[in-house]
């Protein structure tokens, strides 16, 4: 009974880290601003343009392309920066919280319920984080026009196809 406990307590355990560290973005050994700065442009690629401030991000890289006025950009860069300054505290809790996920399940035996109850309050941070890209992106929309919104889905398109192979080819 007690060796099936611990193969039971293992592969939970297997599975926890499999979960940590599939959702430890900043699990590099970078510190403060840069660690932050690297998120958001692994974030920028990670989304290809659907999360909110790298969309905006896209437009205001393409700003002559979208004929962007100059209030457009101040939005767009005010809605970024408001993305951004929102996001960093979020992202901070987050990452304390799998530090200490990762340290809950160093103990043996863990302390399943501690275990669990912490990768629930990081989901918490993460629809945080998930809804803050959706306000950006919708705050964005709303900064241009249909025909720019139109050209900047025109531009996502031809940019995905630089990264993708056609379908069917061999590597």
């Amino acid at each position: 009974m007690n060796q099936f406990r611990k193969i039971v307590l293992g592969g939970v355990a297997l599975a926890l880290a499999a979960v940590v560290v599939g959702h430890v973005p900043m699990a590099s050994g970078q510190d403060g601003a840069e660690k932050r700065k690297k998120h958001f442009s692994r974030g920028e690629r990670m989304h290809r343009g659907f999360g909110g401030a790298p969309l905006i991000s896209i437009a205001l890289k393409h700003q002559s392309e979208l004929n962007l006025t100059g209030d457009q950009v101040t939005n767009l860069e005010k809605i970024k920066n408001h993305y951004r300054s929102q996001v960093t505290p979020v992202l901070e809790q987050l990452t304390a919280i799998e530090k200490e996920i990762r340290a809950l399940m160093q103990q043996s035996p863990a302390d399943l319920i501690q275990i669990k109850d912490k990768i629930q309050e990081a989901e918490k941070y993460r629809s945080e984080l998930r809804y803050l890209r959706v306000e950006a992106l919708e705050n964005g929309r709303s900064v241009l026009t249909s025909a720019q919104q139109e050209q900047l889905k025109t531009l996502l398109r031809s940019r995905r196809g630089h990264f993708r192979k056609p379908q069917g080819q061999a590597s």
